[in-house]
């Protein structure tokens, strides 16, 4: 295997141990090397049914969206769980894959995606209760290479050629919809693929990307016709154009951004590695670091009704943007976090290596039964 190959592997083994994405690409970038037997196993993971958990509500679960009046969660092994009472109680239904999903959103109340390890993308048009595999790594790999063919792009060609050979070993980490049939996903190594037939065919975004050591993509947002696509080493990309065309901004921190939030017309908050938010009021001409804390890793945010940032770590810490500054939300101790989400009623879901937890307005944390 290639060093590129086995970073690859690492990463996906790490982030499927429920290991946060800064503590995984670190741990990555240090492993020994792994086993051939353990890279066969994503294949594997990638083509087999995710099995029914006794207690799905209780296992690594990565990231939610709201579907209409349901709430939708996916975690390691192809978790994906609903609710219909405000997650207080949850229910498993059948996936594709036994991959580990990473990030789902939905367009309505029926239809919606889901990313995960092994560049799979799966749809669902039914509310979450049955999923269909859209696309995956090999497939992915395959449509880079014959765009890199058609643009006659030595590099891109070379790239392309690496991932062929790689196999089905980059996790998509973040996606946007458009419209149930307009999507973008993103992922490790730079990959960006773009749909507007709901998934039935892709073209790679890579091209318009300002990307050319193929930094990993962690997040992706969008406000009217602005996306920007936050990534490692201090990455972040603004298209103005509904991503016909991206830039590169300069940020005075080199760290991976794991997350970010476009909460105001020119207003765009990056948050990521040991704790840096950073924030700009101008489209990226200049920025500010807002404080936090403790210099823990941030892994998502999410915007509240009111308008209002909230943002977790890997401290178990649940925070909120306030007098331009990050601070804590009352409430007891949690286990590292991985991904938030509002809900209608003011309570927030908080996603980590344990579980669902929702915590209503006044702090305090509840677990349903699961079914």
């Amino acid at each position: 295997m290639t060093p590129r190959q086995l970073l690859a592997l690492a990463l996906w083994l790490a982030l499927s141990s429920g290991m946060p994405a800064a503590a995984a690409t670190a741990a990555a970038a240090t492993a020994a090397p792994a086993r051939t037997a353990a890279e066969s196993a994503v294949t594997d993971a990638l083509d087999r049914p995710a099995l029914s958990v006794r207690d799905p509500s209780r296992a690594v679960l990565l990231a939610a969206t709201q579907a209409g009046a349901r709430v939708i969660a996916v975690g390691e092994r192809g978790l994906v769980l609903i609710s219909d009472d405000d997650a207080r109680s949850w229910r498993q239904m059948p996936t594709p894959t036994s991959v580990s999903l990473t990030a789902v959103r939905f367009t309505d109340a029926t239809h919606g995606f889901a990313v995960g390890h092994g560049g799979v993308v799966l749809a669902t048009d039914d509310g979450g209760q049955s999923w269909t595999k859209k696309l995956d790594g090999r497939r992915a790999a395959q449509i880079e290479l014959e765009a890199a063919r058609q643009s006659g792009d030595a590099p891109a060609l070379k790239a392309a050629e690496r991932l062929v050979a790689d196999g089905a070993d980059k996790p998509m980490l973040d996606l946007l919809l458009l419209d149930a049939q307009n999507a973008l996903v993103v992922g490790a190594y730079g990959i960006a693929m773009a749909t507007d037939d709901g998934g039935r065919t892709w073209s790679s975004w890579r091209a318009r990307l300002d990307n050319p050591n193929e930094l990993h993509l962690y997040a992706v947002r969008r406000r009217g016709e602005t996306i920007v696509i936050a990534g490692e080493q201090g990455l972040l990309l603004l298209s103005t154009d509904a991503g016909r065309s991206f830039r590169s901004l300069a940020l005075p921190y080199k760290g991976s951004f794991f997350t970010a939030e476009l909460p105001a017309d020119h207003e765009i908050v990056v948050a990521g590695l040991r704790g840096n938010v950073w924030r700009s009021t101008d489209a990226g001409a200049s920025w500010s670091q807002l404080p936090t804390p403790v210099p823990v890793s941030i892994t998502a945010s999410a915007q509240r009704a009111d308008a209002s940032l909230a943002f977790v770590n890997q401290a178990g810490m649940v925070l909120g943007l306030k007098d331009a500054a990050l601070r804590p939300l009352p409430g007891a101790a949690l286990p590292p976090l991985n991904g938030l989400l509002p809900l209608p009623d003011g309570a927030l879901l908080v996603l980590s290596i344990q579980g669902a937890l929702r915590l209503d307005a006044a702090g305090g944390a509840g677990r349903g039964p699961t079914r």
